[in-house]
């Protein structure tokens, strides 16, 4: 990989690390529903009347949207507003890798070899040690149950999009991220009216702050427009083994940053339920790997 490609990386698995704290910021001023629907109108519009929509059958790109946008954000923001820390949330979601891996393996009957079961047992274990104290609202880290299986049910919405995105195939992902933005604004908009009701909304987009501004800005530009394109510049550019461990680094700026920005702490239950998780995470993507170079040095 060239030092440049390195570099835009980096910045990628920052700002998508540092995403989980602004999401933290932007619901302390605006509800969780409404949050999704300025995000995804923000990446739409005007975009949409300047970006051609990539050759994609509806069906497919409502179910991206449907997945990938509306699923994964409804439940994550709503996961972040009933109590769920921005650093463990980093690292929960990425549970969409075995989510990923297990619905590829029932619904396109892909292989899922011994690494991954055994990457995903572990992770398994990682994951139970989190969610240990999450039995009321006092859990651990302020983590209560809710908030956990919220995170879960995101990472599965993430997982499915994954799976669309593979049966989209090779497309021009900037046209593929802002014309999918279209799909959750209405069902957000909805869901805020059922969840939030119109005076919290007037009183919200009356009242905002600059820094739920500012999160609305980053959500939409950063995380979603400049991470999405840029990620799929560079997994055109170099085999998909070499990028997508990158993403193994997104927790471990969330964790951080969490920790830094919002002052969050971790027991020390959770930190190794957290190193457990990294763990299971490392031996799912480089397990086959680490056997074969093993078998290697053997002969």
């Amino acid at each position: 990989m060239q030092a440049r490609d390195r570099l835009l990386a980096l910045a990628i698995v920052c700002v998508w690390g540092v995403n989980f704290v602004v999401i933290k910021v932007g619901l302390a001023g605006v509800p969780p529903m409404l949050l999704g629907a300025l995000r995804f109108l923000l990446v739409a519009f005007p975009a949409i009347f300047l970006v051609p929509r990539p050759r994609v059958p509806w069906r497919l790109l409502l179910a991206y949207g449907a997945t990938i946008s509306l699923g994964q954000f409804a439940f994550l923001f709503y996961a972040m507003a009933v109590g769920m820390p921005a650093g463990l949330a980093s690292l929960v979601l990425q549970s969409q890798a075995f989510f990923t891996l297990a619905i590829a393996a029932l619904w396109l009957g892909e292989p899922v070899r011994w690494h991954n079961f055994a990457g995903m047992a572990v992770a398994a274990g990682g994951l139970a040690l989190i969610g240990a104290g999450a039995g009321g609202t006092g859990g651990m880290g302020g983590m209560g149950a809710a908030g956990f299986v919220l995170t879960l049910c995101a990472a599965f919405c993430w997982a499915s999009g994954n799976i669309v995105s593979k049966k989209i195939g090779p497309v021009d992902l900037l046209g593929l991220v802002i014309w999918g933005a279209l799909v959750p604004i209405v069902p957000f908009a909805l869901l805020s009216l059922w969840f939030e009701g119109p005076a919290r909304i007037v009183q919200s987009l009356t009242q905002v702050s600059g820094m739920a501004v500012f999160a609305v800005a980053y959500l939409a530009f950063a995380a979603t427009v400049f991470g999405y394109t840029m990620w799929g510049r560079l997994l055109t550019r170099y085999p998909a083994s070499q990028v997508a461990p990158l993403t193994l680094l997104v927790p471990v700026v969330g964790l951080v940053s969490a920790h830094v920005l919002l002052g969050e702490e971790l027991s020390g239950t959770q930190w190794i339920g957290a190193a457990v998780v990294m763990a299971g995470l490392l031996l799912n993507v480089f397990g086959q790997r680490l056997w074969a170079g093993r078998a290697l040095v053997r002969r």
